[in-house]
């Protein structure tokens, strides 16, 4: 039986990361994150956007990524990004109680810096080449059939 366990999402920071350093060199940035679902209000019929509160991390270590750096230095709060990872179920005993806790995290294995800030300087762009996240190239590349006007018009999307 085949399994996958990939997260894809366009969303927003919701506070400032936090950073943490461990003693080998490591660090992770623990992240909130949102994105909204569309759904029509059964009494209204109005579409409504309701939002989605995800707890993201993003680890850098010495000799690997550094996921963590980048997002220390060019994510803060409100922050829009495209974040590729996968599910974990942290699990943990209570402080108080002893008594098993968990919960869903999504552990991050690429993000891209989505919108411009005015205050980045051109930052974002070097920031998106270290970090290892797809490209709409690649894609529209391989999609060329349809597209009439050689192309013109068309810009790249984001994910």
């Amino acid at each position: 039986m085949a399994n996958l366990n990939k997260v894809m999402l366009i969303g927003r920071l919701t506070r400032e990361p936090e950073i943490k350093e461990f003693s080998n060199g490591g660090k992770v940035a623990n992240m909130g994150f949102a994105v909204n679902n569309r759904r029509k209000n059964p009494q209204s019929g109005q579409w409504e956007e309701v939002p989605v509160w995800v707890d993201l991390k993003a680890f850098s270590n010495e000799t690997g990524r550094k996921l963590a750096d980048l997002v220390e230095k060019y994510l803060h709060k409100g922050s829009q990004a495209y974040v590729e990872g996968h599910l974990v179920l942290e699990e943990w005993a209570g402080k108080e109680d002893g008594r098993k806790q968990s919960k869903m995290v999504v552990y991050v294995d690429s993000i891209e810096f989505l919108g411009s800030r005015g205050d980045s300087g051109g930052g974002d762009s070097e920031a998106a080449e270290a970090v290892p996240a797809r490209s709409a190239r690649g894609a529209k590349a391989g999609k060329g059939g349809g597209e009439t006007g050689g192309g013109e018009g068309i810009e790249e999307v984001p994910f």
